[in-house]
Order: structure tokens, then C-alpha cells, then sequence
């Protein structure tokens, strides 16, 4: 394998880089991002990919939710809160069901740009380029606002810089108090048409609490109870931003993407002689990679092998997103050569990607059932192909959008256009996200059954 280096990725083929009309000034910006202070450090991407071992391992679960792409609109700390509350509670029911930790990383702090199927859009006879997320270009449908400007790179890092900052006040200042998550979850229980389901799930968290509480286990003289480790992730898309953020560990040399904890190669990006994946085969974060329909079984492993040539258990995490009607079709050939070569992956779930249409009134959504449909397929091949599905990876928010149908809100085509702000694709709003965890909550069981009896078996 040829040496690597931070801008090798230059001398490959890249997809999805928007051209600059304006390169001295991109060049003058990339410039002073890389004098700016990491977003995240050495240490804890670290510390995740040690949790995401056990993952790898059948010990814990990963969830990966958050938005499709942050936009600067939206940008308030009740949008932050509220989302980060959602993540919290979608992993308490996890946690409770499966009775196994659970990962939690965030689609926030750096998840702006987005691949897009058509360079260029068109309204009323009118063509212009596809708007590719807020730190590149804007959503207005004008020449101007879709004009990649490299200025925009500054407001990104200060927003995602001000996100964490909160963010980490959230996990480690109290806000995460185990207690008190659980009382976030009553409201929808009480208002949900599987309420008595739900209600078990909730006695059981109850009843747990109160039992450690009477051992005198409380979060008052336990600190593990009232702070969470959360951690953020973003697609590597946009190189040029991600090489100006990478930065050598003084500690050990390596090289580390310090824009987020967590990055990830899309679907559109994954080509094995093109720059995106050489760029993030260089860098020691976790690595997340897309496997939609098109890619085949042996080119999986080359991937697999060119990204984790020391195949070290949790650095590599495998993100399918087939579409409901298609996993069976393509996921267990997948797995087969997977489990034949013998290598350390986590297998991760995106229900909501293969999932995208476009309704009768013009918005694209994404039907409630259909991503648990999907998710449940995933669940049920991996049992039967003796493997161990150890992640959810969705597109969700903490406000009360109508981009999804279904679900116990039973949100119509007709709904859409009531609260319909994503700047790209369709969301799981805050109960919709919740009703998922519940529902998907005797797979997660059974598959954390299924992995115990593996392991006590190998050993």
C-alpha cells in the first residue's frame, strides 16, 4: 500500500467537491482553519473506538442519530437540547431492553454538506446548482446563494465549535441524570396506541431506579449516573475542510480528524481508488462506511481491508442502507464474505436512506413503517446468518417536524407541509424517534440474546 499522507488524497479521483470559482480564496480560508483549535481531541476518539470494540465484540450497541444536514437557520441551543434528549432517551429504552450499554454519537456538530443525486436543480424552467449544504453554498433558489463560497467554512467551524461546547455541558453537567431521563420519556408513553407496551418498558426502568436508590445508589455519590458519554460524527465529504482539521497527536504521532469524533464515507464516495477513501484510511478515527446496493461482496473487503489493514475492532463500522424491500436481496452476501475473511466490523443499520420517495403533494418523505421494516429485516438476516447487528444509524431531530409519514401520529401525505424544515431530507421528529426505540426494542433483545449465546459458546 502506497505511503500514506495528508493530501495524498489529491493525486485520486474525488466525487461530490463542489468546484470554487474563487480557489486563492478557499485556499486563504483552508489556511486559517488549520490554525484554528481542534473540535475534539486524540483522546477521545480514542476512548470511543475502545467503546466500539465492545460493540464489535456483541457487549454493547451503537446509536447514531441527528440531523440529515445542520443547517445555519436552524442553529439554537433548544434545536441542540432537544435533539441530544431525544438520543438519551432512544438509548434508555435500548439499554433497558437489551440490558447492554449503549454507544451514543450524534449526527451534529459537523454534519453539513451533503452528496447529492443531480448536480443542478430546476424550478419553473429555471436551472441552477443543487443546493450541497450550508457550509458550502445556500438554499435559496438564486445564482448567488448557489454559488459555493469558502467563507461559509468559518461560520460551520464557530457553529459546530458552539454545539459541542453545549454539548458538553449537557453530558457531564447533570442534564443527563439518568433519573431524569426517565421522566422525559412519560408524556409520549401517555399519549402513545401502544401505551400499555410502552408502560412495561417504563415500570422496569422505574422499578431498576428505585431498587439502586434504596441500595443507596443514586446520582447525588455516583457520577456515572447523571453524566453520559456522547460523542459526534459527520460525513468526510468536503476534504478540503476535513485535511485542515486533521492534526498529529503529540501524545503518539497519529494523525487524527479532530472536526468530530466519528467520520463516515458515503455511499456516493466509497470508490476504493478514489480520495475519500484514501483520506480517511490515514487518520485513526472510527471509520463508518456506507453499503448501499450497488457494492459488491469483494469490494467490500478491499475496503475493509484498505481501511483497517491491522483489522482492529471497532474502527471500522459498516452502515447498510438497502431499502426495505431490498435486504435480503443484497445483505446476506454482504455478511457471508464478511464473516469469511475473519474481520472485526461493526454492522450498523440506516433504515432511512433506502427509504426516501417522493409523496403525491411533492415533498420527499419516508414512510414510518417502512424503516422499521427494515430495520426488523436487518435484524432477522444477521440472526439467521449467525452474525451480530450492533447499530442504528438515523436521521432524526428533537423538534416537532412532519417530514416522515406514520407512526403513532399517523402524519399524512397531507401533513407534510405543516412543519416541514429539513434543509435536505425528510427526519424522524422527537416521538417518532422514541416510538422506533419501543418498537424495535424485542429485536434489540433478541439480538443481545443471540450475541451472549455466541460468546459463551466461543469461550
Amino acid at each position: 500500500m502506497k505511503k500514506w499522507k495528508l493530501d495524498s488524497w489529491k493525486n485520486y479521483p474525488v466525487k461530490h467537491i463542489p468546484k470554487y470559482d474563487d480557489m486563492d480564496e478557499l485556499n486563504l480560508v483552508i489556511n486559517k482553519i488549520k490554525r484554528f483549535p481542534p473540535l475534539v481531541f486524540a483522546g477521545e476518539s480514542r476512548s470511543l473506538i475502545k467503546q466500539l470494540s465492545d460493540v464489535c465484540d456483541g457487549k454493547a450497541f451503537l446509536l447514531q442519530g441527528g440531523d440529515c444536514a445542520e443547517s445555519f437557520a436552524e442553529f439554537h441551543p433548544d434545536n441542540i437540547r432537544d435533539t441530544f434528549k431525544v438520543i438519551l432517551q432512544m438509548a434508555l429504552v435500548l439499554t433497558s431492553s437489551a440490558s447492554l450499554p449503549v454507544v451514543k454519537v450524534g449526527r451534529i456538530a459537523g454534519q453539513f454538506s451533503k452528496p447529492r443525486s443531480s448536480p443542478v436543480e430546476n424550478k419553473n424552467g429555471k436551472e441552477l446548482p443543487t443546493y450541497l449544504g450550508d457550509n458550502i453554498n445556500g438554499i435559496e433558489f438564486t445564482e448567488e446563494a448557489r454559488k459555493p463560497d469558502a467563507k461559509r467554512l468559518f461560520r460551520a467551524y464557530s457553529q459546530s465549535a458552539s454545539t459541542l461546547n453545549l454539548l458538553r455541558a449537557f453530558s457531564q453537567g447533570g442534564f443527563a441524570d439518568l433519573r431524569q431521563v426517565h421522566l422525559w420519556n412519560l408524556g409520549f408513553v401517555k399519549g402513545s396506541s401502544q401505551a400499555k407496551k410502552y408502560k412495561e418498558i417504563e415500570d422496569k426502568i422505574s422499578d431498576a431506579l428505585s431498587f439502586m436508590e434504596a441500595c443507596g445508589i443514586n446520582a447525588d455519590n455516583n457520577r456515572r449516573l447523571r453524566t453520559v458519554n456522547f460523542y459526534t460524527s459527520h460525513e468526510a465529504l468536503l476534504l478540503p475542510f476535513e485535511q485542515a482539521m486533521t492534526r498529529v497527536d503529540s501524545t503518539t504521532g497519529e494523525y487524527h480528524d479532530t472536526s468530530a469524533h466519528f467520520v463516515w464515507i458515503g455511499d456516493r464516495t466509497r470508490q476504493l481508488d478514489g480520495g475519500h477513501v484514501e483520506f480517511c484510511r490515514g487518520i485513526k478515527n472510527p471509520i463508518g462506511l456506507k453499503c448501499g446496493p450497488t457494492l459488491k461482496p469483494e469490494e467490500l473487503i478491499k475496503l475493509c481491508n484498505k481501511l483497517n489493514p491491522q483489522n482492529e475492532p471497532g474502527r471500522l463500522t459498516l452502515i447498510s442502507r438497502f431499502g426495505a424491500d431490498n435486504v435480503d436481496k443484497f445483505l446476506p452476501k454482504l455478511i457471508r464474505t464478511v464473516k469469511k475473511e475473519g474481520l472485526n466490523v461493526i454492522w450498523s443499520c440506516d433504515p432511512m436512506h433506502g427509504n426516501t420517495l417522493v409523496s403525491t403533494t411533492g415533498f420527499k418523505t419516508r414512510p414510518f413503517n417502512n424503516i422499521v421494516k427494515e430495520i426488523k429485516k436487518v435484524f432477522a438476516v444477521h440472526q439467521s446468518e449467525g452474525s451480530y447487528a450492533g447499530g442504528l444509524h438515523i436521521e432524526m431531530t428533537g423538534q416537532d417536524v412532519t417530514e416522515c409519514t406514520g407512526g403513532a401520529q399517523k402524519i399524512s401525505e397531507k401533513d407534510l407541509s405543516h412543519r416541514y424544515h429539513t434543509h435536505c431530507d425528510p427526519r424522524l421528529n422527537a416521538n417518532q424517534a422514541l416510538e422506533l426505540a419501543f418498537l424495535i426494542s424485542d429485536e434489540i433483545k433478541k439480538n443481545s440474546q443471540y450475541s451472549k449465546n455466541i460468546i459463551q459458546a466461543a469461550s
